[in-house]
């Protein structure tokens, strides 16, 4: 097997890894806040073991590390979003309402860029939106999980467009470890400040334990250096592509475990089907557009 075909194999079974933590969220009983805590816990710890061992130099200045800390922030706020939609819906809810990243992204990345907005990205943007529309008029009583599955993808939108700017100058793996500490960090005072963590039980089941300590290996630090090193050598619009079937595994994986609790009515599927179609069909217009 060539270089190409291999690394592509890594990255499908990537993002199928994070595809799956959909189905960890519905399983692990604990609630999204602890649940993310223990993530950043387990996947900063996670890296920078690997980073003694591999003898990585970790510096970075105080700009960049301010930077980082802070975007952090904005990632936790994405994974607390992204669990606590999946405890008020289903999985599949959840999964499509985050593909809408597409839509903020062709948004906010040109505001954050000083960029124009093209017609294409405005186009593509509309159809996300006719799909969201079917998916809230079919699926009204997902209310409250679709909003947050929506804000959870203005967050991811939003930090991976800061981070496309960040990787201009730094490792991406570096940007992710002092993301994860600077998570880990506003958590535990969000958690300090209402008092949930002093109160905390550490005393949850083996089953929780097990599937929190996968989700914090892994399906975060284990999949992260996997997938930031196969995208190095794939293009961009391959990624974008392969990258884009998150959703579709993740649906396929909750349907496998949870069967008739991810069964949704059929203005739900025409609504998937019309923001995933617009998702995949993004990256092939902007690939052409950038080729024009």
């Amino acid at each position: 097997m060539d270089a190409n075909k291999k690394n592509l194999l890594i990255l499908h079974l990537t993002v199928f890894v994070w595809g799956f933590t959909g189905v960890l969220g519905k399983v692990i009983s604990i609630d999204a806040v602890p649940m993310v805590w223990y993530r950043v816990l387990i996947a900063s710890v996670t890296l920078f073991a690997w980073f003694l061992l591999t003898g990585k130099n970790i510096k970075i200045t105080k700009k960049q590390f301010i930077q980082f800390f802070l975007t952090g922030g904005i990632v936790a706020i994405h994974w607390i979003f992204f669990f606590y939609a999946i405890k008020v819906s289903t999985v599949s809810v959840t999964l499509v309402c985050l593909s809408s990243f597409t839509l903020f992204t062709a948004i906010l990345e040109p505001l954050i860029k000083k960029q124009p907005i093209f017609l294409g990205d405005i186009l593509v943007g509309l159809l996300i939106i006719a799909g969201i529309y079917m998916i809230f008029k079919f699926e009204s009583q997902y209310t409250l999980g679709i909003i947050f599955g929506l804000s959870a993808a203005v967050a991811s939108s939003l930090f991976s467009t800061i981070n496309s700017t960040f990787v201009q100058k730094s490792e991406p793996s570096i940007i992710g470890f002092y993301e994860l500490v600077g998570g880990f960090f506003w958590i535990t005072l969000y958690r300090l400040y209402d008092g949930s963590l002093l109160n905390m039980p550490f005393n949850l089941s083996t089953n929780d334990w097990f599937y929190i300590a996968i989700l914090g290996t892994l399906c975060t630090s284990v999949a992260y250096v996997a997938g930031v090193s196969v995208m190095r050598t794939l293009s961009a619009f391959r990624t974008a592509l392969v990258t884009n079937l998150e959703p579709v595994y993740g649906i396929f994986l909750a349907f496998i475990f949870f069967k008739d609790k991810e069964q949704m009515t059929g203005g739900f599927y025409l609504g998937a089907v019309i923001i995933l179609a617009s998702v995949f069909l993004y990256p092939i217009y902007k690939n052409r557009k950038n080729h024009l």
